[in-house]
C-alpha cells in the first residue's frame, strides 16, 4: 500500500512538467569512485527516461582513467548532459576542464573558473616542469604521466611531448565536437592557463553564464542538445531530481585515496603479521584479513606500478620470515626497507588529490625500522644471556670447595655436587663452574687475593 501510494505521490509531482532532470555531483578530486557514480547516474537517467541530467562540478582535478571513463559515459549517453560549475567559488580545474568540454552543454555560475589541464608525472616537485610537477599557479591535472612542456618540447623529453600532444589532442577533439573554442583548450593543456566564468563566456569557451539551475533549464528550453534529437528540450517547468552517491560510493572514495588504502595495506600487513607470530590471538587476523581486503580492493582501481607492489610483497614475506624464524634482525630490517621502497614507487602516477604522502611513507618505514630493530637487539641480548635454568645456569657460578678426600665436594647455589679441578685446592677455597658433565661439576680456583689502596698485594 505504501509503495502504491510513493507512486502515485510520485506521478502527481513529475506530471505537472512532465520532465524529470537528474543532477549528479562531483565534489573533490576525480577518481574511480567517482567515474563509478557518473557512469551509474548516466544509466539510471536513461533507464528513467530523464529529459537531461546536470553534471554538477566542482573539482581539483584527478586521475585520467576516471576522468576518461566520465567523458566516453557524457559521449554515449543519449541523455543530454549539462556541466554546470557551481557553487561560487568552485572550480573545474585539470581534468574537470576536460569534462566540462565534453559535456553538451556547458555552465558556470559566477565566481567560478576553469583551466590549468596540463598534465602531471608522480615523482615531479611542485613547480618544476622539468620533472613533472603542476605548474605553480594552478591547481592539478588529469593524471596521465607527462610533465608540463610547451608546445616545441624545449625542455621536455620525447615522452613527455608525446603526452602532452596526446592531451592537446583529445582536448581539441571535444572542443570541436562540441563547437567551443579549441585554441584555448590547447593553451589551457600546454601553459596551464586558466579563466574565470565570464572570461569563459567571452572566450567561447563555455555557453552560458548561470546564477542558478533554473537558469539553465530556461536557456536549453526550446534546443536540441543531441544531434539526433527529434524534439527540442521543454524544461523549463522541469523538477530536479537529485541524486547524490549512495554509501558505497562514498566508501569507495575513502578507500581509494591512497594514503587510506596504504594505511589499510599496513594494519592488513601487520595484523596479520602480529598473528602469525602468537597463533590464537585472533583479534591481529581478523583486523588484518579485512583490511587488507579492503587494501587490495582499493588497489585494483587505482593505478599501481607493479615493480613498487612486488617490492611491498617481497617486503612482506621478508617479514612474514622474522616472524616465524628470527633472524636478529636481518630479514625484518631487509623486509622493512625493500616494503618502503615499493611504497615510494607503488603508485605509478597521480593527480590532484591522489597524491601518496611522503611524509606518511618515511614515518612509517622508521617505525618500523625502530621495531626490527629493536626487536633484534632484544633477541641478541637474550641470546647472548646466560641461561637462569637446567644446566646452562651452571655455567659461570661460584662455589665454594668443601671437602678434598676422599673426593673433591664443592657446594654451589646450596648444594653439593662432586667436583674436578687440574689445581689442588683445599678446603674453603672459592671456585667458579667452566663445565658440567652428568653430575660433576668441572671448576676452577678464583683468585681471593685483595689488594689495597697502594696497589700492594
Amino acid at each position: 500500500m505504501r509503495g502504491l501510494l510513493f507512486l502515485v505521490l510520485s506521478l502527481v509531482v513529475t506530471g505537472a512538467s512532465g520532465q524529470t532532470v537528474h543532477r549528479l555531483t562531483i565534489d573533490g578530486a576525480i577518481g574511480p569512485a567517482t567515474a563509478q557514480y557518473v557512469v551509474q547516474g548516466l544509466e539510471a537517467a536513461e533507464a528513467e527516461s530523464a529529459s537531461a541530467v546536470i553534471l554538477q562540478m566542482d573539482t581539483p582535478g584527478g586521475l585520467d582513467q576516471s576522468m576518461r571513463d566520465i567523458i566516453k559515459a557524457v559521449l554515449a549517453s543519449p541523455v543530454p548532459v549539462i556541466g554546470y560549475v557551481a557553487p561560487s567559488g568552485a572550480r573545474a580545474a585539470s581534468a574537470g576542464t576536460y569534462i566540462l568540454y565534453a559535456t553538451h552543454w556547458a555552465a558556470m555560475a559566477p565566481g567560478t573558473n576553469l583551466g590549468a589541464a596540463t598534465p602531471v608525472q608522480v615523482g615531479g616537485m611542485p613547480g618544476n616542469p622539468d620533472r613533472g610537477g603542476r605548474d605553480p599557479d594552478g591547481g592539478g591535472a588529469p593524471e596521465s604521466g607527462e610533465a608540463p612542456g610547451d608546445q616545441s618540447g624545449g625542455g621536455a623529453s620525447a615522452t613527455e611531448r608525446k603526452r602532452i600532444n596526446d592531451a592537446v589532442a583529445y582536448i581539441r577533439a571535444l572542443a570541436e565536437l562540441r563547437g567551443r573554442n579549441a585554441e584555448w583548450a590547447e593553451r589551457a593543456v600546454r601553459e596551464s592557463v586558466s579563466l574565470s566564468a565570464e572570461a569563459a563566456y567571452r572566450e567561447g569557451v563555455i555557453d552560458q553564464v548561470a546564477m542558478n539551475t533554473g537558469a539553465i533549464l530556461d536557456a536549453v528550453d526550446g534546443r536540441r542538445l543531441l544531434q539526433d534529437s527529434a524534439e527540442p528540450l521543454r524544461l523549463t517547468d522541469a523538477v530536479i531530481d537529485e541524486r547524490a552517491p549512495d554509501w558505497r560510493h562514498e566508501l569507495l572514495a575513502v578507500i581509494t585515496n591512497p594514503n587510506v588504502a596504504y594505511i589499510l595495506l599496513l594494519v592488513g600487513i601487520y595484523g596479520l603479521i602480529f598473528e602469525l607470530a602468537n597463533p590464537g590471538t585472533l583479534v591481529p587476523g581478523v583486523i588484518g584479513g579485512i583490511s587488507l581486503l579492503l587494501a587490495l580492493f582499493a588497489l585494483q582501481a587505482l593505478p599501481v606500478n607493479y615493480a613498487g607492489l612486488g617490492l611491498i610483497a617481497l617486503g612482506v614475506l621478508f617479514m612474514l620470515g622474522e616472524a616465524l624464524a628470527p633472524s636478529f634482525g636481518a630479514l625484518g630490517v631487509g623486509g622493512v626497507l625493500a616494503f618502503g621502497l615499493g611504497s615510494l614507487l607503488l603508485f605509478d602516477t597521480e593527480g590532484p588529490g591522489f597524491e601518496l604522502s611522503m611524509l606518511l611513507v618515511a614515518g612509517v618505514t622508521a617505525a618500523s625500522l625502530v621495531i626490527f630493530m629493536g626487536t633484534a637487539m632484544l633477541a641478541l641480548r637474550a641470546f647472548r644471556r646466560r641461561g637462569v635454568a637446567g644446566r646452562a645456569h651452571m655455567q659461570g657460578e661460584q662455589g665454594e670447595v668443601v671437602a678434598t678426600r676422599p673426593a673433591l665436594r664443592v657446594r654451589v647455589e646450596g648444594e653439593r655436587w662432586r667436583a674436578r679441578c687440574d689445581t689442588p685446592l683445599e678446603a674453603g677455597d672459592r671456585v667458579r663452574v667452566t663445565a658440567i658433565d652428568g653430575l660433576t661439576l668441572t671448576v676452577e680456583p678464583m683468585d681471593t687475593r685483595e689488594t689495597n689502596d697502594d696497589g700492594a698485594v
